[in-house]
């Protein structure tokens, strides 16, 4: 008796043992994120387009349309999947929120991939790396030599982005002011409202290419960007495992063959001819 019921037992070990290994199966083959947008035939990408070179709306034969680095790169991504490309322009603040809802797909808009972001969603591969720098009027180019003579005064950074943290963190001396649009802040700065706006470099460097006569970059006053805010990723949702798969195979490729300095050069360019 005692044989049989532990053969007994052994086979329903067995047998949940095969059951496990069937659900762990049917729960992989749940992530449906490449086909379902196979299916719909388009990829839909969140942004904010006020962040040139990365992403901005130009005005071209009378037609306006939002362009950039980011832009480039998700019509890859999209051209890889066979799909087409659908942008979806919000506000900085909301973008992940949207990507948790399902609005969006993806989302590139210049987003760095930082551990508190990591906490809600998946990031790609890093595509860009970023310092960050002190954007002010021209004719304060030279009137900060540091972190220091910037106390009382007001500061703007971008609403939920690594330069806010930086502002709050690195420049206590002054009130950090926060807006959802970074051009809202670039307008305050030019208006004497604001100080200064902390920027990545490659933002701040296009204000300065583009209004050589309002910008300029502070240079003597140096921020620090952590590791864990250096990095610019695409972002997915947590459970898109094969969607982040498709985009790191994209990324990868366009990194190797040098795509990723053309589109980014091409959105420079276009900045130049059409932002303003």
């Amino acid at each position: 008796m005692e044989m049989k019921n532990l053969k007994k037992g052994l086979v329903v070990v067995a047998g949940l043992a095969l059951l496990t290994i069937g659900l762990a199966g049917c729960s992989n083959s749940s992530d449906n994120s490449v086909k379902n947008i196979k299916d719909k035939g388009t990829l839909v990408m969140g942004t904010s387009a006020d962040y040139a070179p990365f992403e901005f709306p130009i005005v071209k034969n009378g037609k306006k349309t939002v362009t950039g680095y980011d832009i480039f790169i998700a019509q890859q991504i999209a051209k890889d999947m066979g799909v087409k490309l659908k942008i979806t322009n919000t506000e900085f603040p909301s973008l992940i929120t949207d990507l948790k809802n399902k609005k969006v797909d993806i989302v590139l808009a210049g987003m760095v991939s930082t551990d508190e972001r990591k906490k809600q969603v998946s990031f790609s591969d890093s595509y860009y790396k970023v310092e960050n720098v002190l954007l002010v009027n021209k004719a304060d180019e030279n009137k900060y030599n540091s972190i220091s003579d910037l106390k009382g005064l007001q500061v703007g950074a971008q609403q939920t982005t690594t330069q806010e943290q930086i502002a709050k963190k690195q420049i206590k001396n002054a009130t950090t002011v926060t807006e959802a649009n970074a051009n809202s802040l670039t307008t305050e700065l030019t208006q004497g409202k604001l100080a200064g706006v902390v920027l990545e470099n490659e933002i701040a460097d296009n204000y300065v290419k583009q209004y050589p006569e309002k910008y300029a970059i502070a240079k003597n006053v140096k921020l620090s960007t952590p590791e864990s805010q250096q990095h610019i990723n695409i972002a997915v949702r947590k459970d898109d495992k094969k969607l982040l798969k498709q985009v790191n195979k994209s990324v990868k490729e366009l990194k190797s063959n040098g795509k990723m300095d053309t589109f980014l050069a091409k959105a420079q360019n276009l900045q130049a001819k059409y932002g303003k």
